[in-house]
C-alpha cells in the first residue's frame, strides 16, 4: 500500500497538531500553553483545507484561534497567573508522556494498518460547506446553541473580572 503525497501531509500536520496539544497541557506557564493551543488550532485548520473545506478552515481561524484565544490571554493577563508554585514531579510528567506515546503509537498502528480507501460516496450538494449552508445551519437549526455559548463566554469574561478585582481589593 502506497501512501500520496497529501496523505503524507496530512499525517505530518496531524503530529504537529498532537505535538502541539501536549503542549497545552505539559507546559508550565499559561501563557505559552495558550500559544501552543493558538498552534493546534492552527493545524486544525490547515486540516479543514487538506479536506477542501476551505470556510470551515477560515472560521476556525477567525473564531478559535483569534477571537477566543484573544479572551484566554485577557483572562490569563487579567488574573496575572503566573507559573504554579507546586510544579508536578519528573516521575509524574514522563509518566504522562509515556502514556501520551504509548496512546499515539497505537493511534499510528490503527491508521497504518487498517488506512483503507473510502468505498463509493453518494454526489455531495455542491451548497454543502459554502458560507449560505453554514450561515442557514447556524441561525436555524443551532441558533439556541449559538446564543448560549455567546452568553457563556460574556459570563465567563465578567467572572474573570470579579474574581480580578477581588484580588485587589485585599
Amino acid at each position: 500500500m502506497t501512501m500520496g503525497i497529501a496523505q503524507i501531509v496530512f499525517f505530518l500536520i496531524g503530529a504537529v497538531a498532537i505535538v502541539s496539544a501536549f503542549g497545552v497541557i505539559l507546559h508550565p506557564h499559561p501563557v505559552y500553553s495558550a500559544l501552543s493551543l493558538v498552534v493546534t488550532l492552527f493545524q486544525i485548520a490547515v486540516l479543514f483545507i487538506l479536506l477542501d473545506a476551505e470556510m470551515v478552515a477560515f472560521l476556525q481561524l477567525l473564531v478559535y484561534a483569534g477571537a477566543i484565544m484573544v479572551l484566554f490571554l485577557f483572562v490569563i493577563m487579567l488574573l496575572n497567573v503566573g507559573r504554579d508554585p507546586e510544579v508536578a514531579p519528573l516521575g509524574w510528567k514522563l509518566t504522562v508522556l509515556g502514556a501520551g506515546g504509548v496512546l499515539g503509537a497505537e493511534l499510528a498502528g490503527f491508521f497504518l494498518h487498517h488506512f483503507a480507501p473510502p468505498a463509493a460516496v453518494g454526489a455531495i450538494d455542491p451548497e454543502f460547506g459554502s458560507v449560505t449552508s453554514l450561515a442557514h445551519a447556524l441561525f436555524t437549526d443551532h441558533a439556541l446553541s449559538f446564543e448560549i455559548t455567546s452568553v457563556l463566554l460574556l459570563v465567563a469574561m465578567v467572572g474573570a473580572v470579579v474574581l480580578a478585582r477581588r484580588g485587589t481589593d485585599s
